[in-house]
C-alpha cells in the first residue's frame, strides 16, 4: 500500500492505516488488503470485477471498510459491490472513494452498489469521495447504488463531496417492502467548472414504507449542479424528498423534483430553496471580528454539517 493511498485512506474513511474487523482496500483496480470478521465474509467476484460482503443474521455493533482509492492518472476503475445483509443485522459500511491525479490524462472510478437488505435489518452507510493531486486530468467518480429492503429494513446513507472532484453522477435507486425505510443525506460542494448531478429514485411499495431523502449542496465558480429526485408512492406510506443550495459566484444549480401517488394514502412532500448568502448574515459575523471570507467560510461550514 503506497503513500498516497494511505493519505486518501485517511481522508475517505479516517483510516491510517487497516482497520480492525472486516475489510476491502481497493487500490488502482487491485485488491491491496482483505480481512473477514466472525460475521462478515468477503468474496471475490468470478465473473466480473468486485466482492461480495456477506453479514450473517443477527450481527450487531460491527463495521465493514471497503474504502477505494486511484493514484495516479489514466485509471479507468470500474467494480460491482453486493452486500447480503441477513434478517435483524445491524452493521455500518464506509465505502469512501479517493482520486488522485498527477499528469493530464483522466482517471476515473465507478462504484456499483447493490444492497439486498433483510427482514429488520439496520445497515448505515457511510460514503466521502475526494480528490487529489496538481495534474490537469480531471478526477471522475460516478457512483450506482441499487436497494432492496425487505419487510421492517432500515438503510440510512450518510454521503459527503466536498472538494477536489471534478465530475460526478450520483445515480440511487429503491424498492421498499413493509415498514421498509430509506434515509439519505447528501452534501456537496463545487469549485472551478467541476459538476455534480445526483440523481434519486425510489419505489414505495409496502404498507408503512417512507423514505426521507435530503441533499445540501454549495455551487462556487463556474460550477454545475442538478437534483433530481423521483418518488412513486405505490402504497400507504410517506416520502419526503428536499433540496438546499447556495448559489456563488457564476455557478448554476437546477432541483427537479417528480412525485407520483399511486394509492390515497400516499403522503408524498418535495421542498427545495436555492439562493446567494443573506448579506446580514455576513454583516454580522464581521462585526465580530471575522473578515468578509472568514464570515462566509463560517455560515457555509455550518450549512454543509
Amino acid at each position: 500500500m503506497n503513500r498516497i493511498t494511505q493519505k486518501l485512506l485517511g481522508l475517505v474513511s479516517g483510516l491510517s492505516g487497516r482497520p480492525g474487523g472486516a475489510y476491502n482496500i481497493r487500490e488502482d483496480s487491485r485488491c491491496a488488503g482483505r480481512q473477514n470478521s466472525e460475521h462478515i465474509r468477503i468474496e471475490q467476484k468470478t465473473d466480473k470485477p468486485g466482492i461480495d460482503i456477506i453479514v450473517r443474521a443477527g450481527t450487531r455493533g460491527e463495521t465493514v471498510y471497503i474504502p477505494a482509492c486511484i493514484t495516479h492518472s489514466a485509471v479507468d476503475d470500474l467494480v460491482y459491490n453486493d452486500f447480503y445483509i441477513a434478517e435483524g443485522a445491524d452493521v455500518t459500511v464506509v465505502a469512501g472513494c479517493g482520486v488522485h491525479t498527477e499528469g493530464e490524462a483522466d482517471s476515473r472510478h465507478n462504484g456499483i452498489h447493490r444492497f439486498f437488505i433483510g427482514k429488520d435489518a439496520h445497515v448505515r452507510y457511510l460514503e466521502k469521495h475526494i480528490g487529489t493531486g496538481g495534474g490537469t486530468g480531471k478526477r471522475i467518480i460516478d457512483p450506482q447504488t441499487v436497494c432492496e429492503i425487505a419487510e421492517g429494513g432500515l438503510l440510512e446513507m450518510d454521503t459527503a463531496q466536498i472538494r477536489g472532484v471534478d465530475s460526478t453522477k450520483r445515480v440511487t435507486r429503491a424498492r421498499l417492502e413493509r415498514a421498509a425505510r430509506l434515509v439519505i443525506r447528501e452534501k456537496i460542494m463545487t469549485y472551478g467548472c467541476q459538476s455534480a448531478v445526483t440523481d434519486f429514485e425510489v419505489e414505495l411499495n409496502g404498507t408503512g414504507s417512507g423514505t426521507d431523502l435530503v441533499s445540501r449542496s454549495v455551487a462556487r465558480g463556474e460550477s454545475k449542479q442538478l437534483f433530481r429526485s423521483r418518488i412513486y408512492g405505490n402504497a400507504a406510506c410517506s416520502g419526503h424528498s428536499e433540496c438546499d443550495a447556495i448559489i456563488m459566484d457564476g455557478a448554476e444549480v437546477s432541483a427537479i423534483p417528480e412525485l407520483t401517488a399511486r394509492h390515497v394514502d400516499a403522503a408524498l412532500i418535495h421542498e427545495a430553496a436555492i439562493g446567494k448568502i443573506a448579506g446580514e448574515q455576513i454583516v454580522k459575523l464581521m462585526t465580530l471580528g471575522l473578515t468578509e471570507e472568514q464570515a462566509e467560510a463560517k455560515i457555509i461550514d455550518g450549512f454543509l454539517k
